[in-house]
């Protein structure tokens, strides 16, 4: 299996079963959207940010079809203004590279210091998905073995209304 070997050892103890589909490197939402037919979860898009002051760092993750205004992003989540960080910073946070953002990153998040900001339509998912690690798979997963993930992880999250 393509991804981090930690990541199922870890959903393995936690006894998380999931679906694991392999495809070509899927970088973006809109390449990986054409390897998700007949997989049946809510597929999202993860985006990984940092305030003004560069001081702290946010994981956003929506339903993958929902644009992002920025702007308006940093309104609902009063952090003040945000921009996209860089590539260091996602791999110094989260252990992850360009294209492969995802929550299962906070396995590598040891001092969590990265806050997850969950759009609230979320919850309503029977299941969800995302890269393990890297761009080359999509897992999928219960919702509800998603929230068992993230507080075994021990990192922060809260969900939030992120669009009309």
């Amino acid at each position: 299996m393509n991804g981090d070997p930690h990541l199922y050892q870890i959903l393995s103890q936690l006894n998380i079963p999931f679906e694991y589909h392999e495809h070509p490197e899927a970088p973006t939402v809109e390449i990986a959207s054409r390897f998700w037919k007949g997989i049946e979860a809510t597929h999202c898009k993860n985006l990984f940010f940092r305030n003004h002051k560069g001081n702290r760092h946010y994981l956003v993750v929506l339903e993958y079809t929902h644009i992002v205004d920025i702007h308006d992003l940093e309104h609902r989540l009063h952090q003040g203004k945000l921009t996209f960080a860089s590539d260091k910073r996602l791999m110094d946070n989260l252990g992850l590279t360009p294209g492969s953002v995802t929550p299962f990153g906070f396995i590598n998040n040891k001092d969590h210091a990265v806050h997850l900001f969950l759009d609230e339509n979320l919850q309503f998912a029977s299941k969800i998905s995302f890269h393990p690690c890297i761009n080359t798979a999509s897992i999928v997963i219960n919702f509800q073995d998603f929230i068992r993930f993230l507080d075994f992880t021990g990192n922060t999250y809260e969900f939030v209304k992120l669009y009309d």
